[in-house]
């Protein structure tokens, strides 16, 4: 029998709540299925658009893997505990005494289906609708976020200047507005890393504001730092934690965390959130409620992987040797370009798996719009990239994302001719 599924007059979308109706779907998943399909039928595409990885570039550990067979095979199927298996947490606690030199109580932690699930639970347990979250563009999805819980999105612009990166001094006079500030380091989308002074500056400011708010008895101010990129870091530069830097600001952050990008584990599906007793007691009910738990298997493999030092160190060495050969080839090769006088340009990519690209190719060859430039590097060079306004920057300004997770140095290397080929018949 076959069914009628839409409603009988009119929109079929009518029966949808506001929030529903107003929702809009992800940006990047909606092009990278534009890539999938393409590739479907036979294009060649060098598809730097999803962060994620590979599994023929970069497979979860070994150890890991065997560890998740081991859990299945021992029979650990069921529900885990709404705030994690208590081996994982305790893991975790050890691995941020141990790694980031910090000391929460076994209280203080949760673990998830991924960071995602932690940073909807984030802003669900601290902002109320109509309350105001300060976040950077570009960023991931905190517009989204804001829709989800009815907050009053407070976007600020950065420049390629400041590695697409807020400074204190920007963020400070948006802050007494605020409920949430939340930020990432390394970033995605720009691949760039908050410094150890910024970093402390802008601990020092939710601080300082969190003390105005107390004789009045306020509402804080919480800080959601998003470093679920933090061992990803290239050359000089290093990964900063506010509480490490300025233990003050503790009662008012929560940091999120997972092994998707740390150990190129995206389809796994383990994250933990680490903050205030009280914030993460209400983010477990809340995800308890919704299922949003790592499956219960995967849980009990990580902690044991986790627990394995060595075994740790040699996967995070040869991860972070992979994707920093693929951005450095990309870098040389814009930058290359860009000496020979082709309108392109990039920033040094410092962390994450991400580098930002400019291509100045609006208002050249037909092309009016960052989605254009985008079409046109497909077609012409089948190179698959994101623009910025996937990640709420404004403005036709041609930059983009470029993820490498997912190819292989040939692949780049390959990519980079076309590229400049399609920029110098752009240039007519």
């Amino acid at each position: 029998m076959k069914l009628t599924l839409d409603l009988p007059s009119g929109d079929p979308r009518r029966g949808l709540s506001p929030m529903a109706h107003g929702l809009i779907g992800s940006e990047i998943l909606k092009i990278s299925g534009e890539i999938r399909t393409a590739q479907a039928q036979g294009a060649q595409i060098c598809n730097l658009t999803v962060g994620d990885f590979g599994p023929s570039e970069f497979s979860i550990p070994t150890e890991l893997r065997a560890a998740i067979d081991r859990a299945l095979a021992a029979g650990e199927t069921n529900y885990p505990p709404s705030d994690g298996v208590l081996a994982l947490r305790k893991v975790v606690q050890g691995f941020y005494q141990d790694r980031l030199g910090l000391e929460f109580p076994i209280e203080s932690v949760v673990i998830a289906g991924g960071s995602r699930p932690v940073i909807f639970a984030t802003y669900s347990a601290v902002v109320e609708r109509g309350d105001a979250v300060v976040y950077p563009t570009p960023s991931w999805n905190n517009n989204h976020y804001c829709h989800l819980v009815g907050a009053r999105g407070i976007p600020l612009a950065t420049t390629p200047e400041q590695g697409f990166l807020p400074t204190a001094r920007t963020l400070v006079p948006l802050l007494p507005q605020a409920r949430m500030l939340a930020l990432c380091t390394p970033l995605n989308p720009a691949g760039t890393v908050l410094a150890e002074d910024e970093v402390r500056r802008i601990a020092e400011a939710v601080v300082d504001e969190n003390r105005r708010r107390e004789p009045r008895g306020e509402k804080p101010l919480y800080l959601l730092y998003d470093q679920v990129y933090w061992t990803l870091t290239f050359g000089r530069a290093r990964h900063s934690t506010p509480v490490g830097l300025v233990p003050e600001v503790a009662p008012y952050t929560i940091l999120v965390d997972g092994i998707s990008k740390a150990f190129a584990a995206t389809g796994v599906r383990v994250g933990w959130g680490v903050g205030p007793r009280a914030v993460i007691a209400a983010m477990r009910d809340i995800l308890g409620h919704v299922g949003a738990w790592a499956p219960r298997a995967e849980q009990v493999a990580t902690a044991e992987f986790l627990s394995d030092h060595a075994a740790v160190e040699r996967f995070s060495a040869h991860l972070k040797a992979g994707l920093q050969s693929r951005l450095d080839r990309l870098h040389r090769g814009i930058e290359a370009m860009a000496r020979a006088g082709l309108p392109v340009r990039a920033v040094e990519p410092q962390g994450a798996i991400y580098l930002s690209a400019q291509f100045r190719l609006v208002g050249r060859h037909g092309l009016a719009t960052n989605d254009d430039v985008r079409r046109y590097l497909l077609n012409e060079a089948g190179f698959a990239i994101v623009p910025f306004q996937a990640f709420g920057l404004e403005g036709e300004n041609g930059w983009f994302r470029l993820s490498v997770g997912a190819v292989s140095e040939r692949d780049i290397d390959l990519a980079l001719p076309r590229v400049e080929a399609a920029l110098r018949k752009a240039l007519g």
